[in-house]
């Protein structure tokens, strides 16, 4: 369940169901936009004259789930909508958890080699693999060497991938202190 505020100011619950949520992880970013309020805004910070000359802030309000993430690193307004669409994506696959399934499906373009698991930073189908990453910590209660088992690949490597994504590092912490787990450490 997540809350979104409402013209009043008041916080509004906000239902939808995990499943419909991780389906728009394989939307192209055009149709993911479409379900999005788009703010651009003057950032403060370094970048020059022109930075505090133009909107090149992009803040993304993904209208059904409530989620709103936010991008003001460049001073280019089509980069900063890229990286905040990165973050949605990121933010949908730490916030919509599902029962893990009976076997590992790889998302497409991914496959673990030798129990080695290595995924670049750029590629499309991280998302979906955090999911179903935090999906199966979840239901391992945040044993990772339980979930390094199922999907036949070393801890190291699950650690890796979870370190190279700040939000997934801060739910997988989450969901190991949830089952009273010691946190995990890079």
């Amino acid at each position: 369940m997540l809350a979104e505020a409402t013209s009043s100011g008041k916080q509004e619950e906000v239902i939808m169901d995990p499943e419909d949520l991780r389906a728009r992880l394989g939307y192209s970013d055009e149709r993911l936009l479409t379900e999005c309020e788009i703010q651009r805004y003057r950032a403060p910070g370094p970048g020059g004259q022109k930075r505090n000359k133009t909107d090149s802030a992009v803040r993304l309000h993904h209208r059904p789930s409530a989620l709103a993430v936010t991008a003001t690193e460049s001073r280019s307004q089509h980069d900063n909508k890229r990286k905040a669409l990165v973050r949605l994506r990121t933010q949908i696959a730490v916030t919509a958890r599902l029962p893990p399934r009976d076997t590992v499906e790889w998302p497409s373009g991914i496959q673990p080699t030798g129990g080695t698991l290595r995924v670049r930073p750029n590629n499309p189908a991280i998302h979906g693999l955090l999911a179903l990453l935090l999906d199966d910590l979840q239901a391992s209660q945040g044993r990772l060497s339980e979930l390094a088992s199922r999907w036949q690949v070393s801890s190291s490597s699950v650690v890796r991938l979870l370190a190279s994504v700040p939000a997934a590092w801060t739910e997988a912490n989450r969901l190991r202190a949830e089952f009273n787990r010691k946190p995990l450490r890079p």
